[in-house]
């Protein structure tokens, strides 16, 4: 089976939206890895700090929340 990392990435950035607090700022208790990509693609701030928290570029704040809704809640009826 072929993994789609970005399909994660996008999952992940998602659920940080979910565990969102102090405005932009996430718990990072995801992969590493994942948390690495999140970074170099400019959606995250360094993840490799001493933090429980990371925090989230304005742009990651923004397609955190977009696709939150996108991927976890249901049309309205």
């Amino acid at each position: 089976m072929e993994i789609d990392e970005d399909k994660i990435d996008d999952a992940v950035l998602a659920l940080l939206w979910l565990t969102l607090h102090n405005e932009r700022c996430a718990w990072k208790g995801f992969d590493w890895a994942t948390t690495d990509r999140l970074h170099k693609k400019g959606l995250i701030g360094d993840p490799v700090n001493k933090s429980k928290s990371l925090i989230l570029t304005d742009e990651g704040l923004e397609r955190s929340q977009a696709l939150f809704r996108e991927l976890f809640t249901r049309p309205p009826q």
